[in-house]
């Protein structure tokens, strides 16, 4: 079976390379986005398995782009934020969050829990086939 596919959509170099290097060393695919618009173009093109995203980026909120792509296909999303407030976190689940993690985070929860997320089972199909189903 093929190494599942992670999207990293966060704004912070340190934190999105932090992630990125340790999902490869995990035996992932993983692309990287440092904001909405280069988060929306890599999510066509490379139809992740999962995103982690952050809620503050510099060009639109997390909680927005956690819909789109959850209208989309239906991918998996888990929320990495320093956003710790309950709201904050209903709002992540009401949005489409399968899972909602907070700044600062140890890489060692952030494994068990993309894991956990990847062991659900979920069809996630394109957006061409979303068209034709349609």
């Amino acid at each position: 079976m093929a190494p599942a596919k992670v999207l990293v959509v966060d704004d912070d170099p340190a934190v999105r390379n932090l992630i990125q290097r340790f999902l490869i060393k995990q035996s992932y695919q993983v692309e990287a986005a440092e904001d909405g618009k280069t988060a929306i173009a890599l999510f066509e093109q490379f139809n992740p398995d999962l995103v982690i995203l952050d809620v503050n980026l510099p060009d639109v909120i997390g909680f927005n782009l956690c819909q789109e792509m959850q209208s989309r296909n239906g991918v998996f999303v888990l929320m990495l934020t320093s956003r710790t407030d309950e709201a904050d976190k209903i709002r992540g689940f009401a949005k489409g969050a399968d899972d909602y993690l907070t700044k600062p985070f140890g890489l060692g929860e952030l494994e068990v829990r993309v894991a956990a997320i990847l062991r659900r089972q979920r069809v996630v199909t394109t957006a061409e086939q979303k068209r034709r189903l349609s």
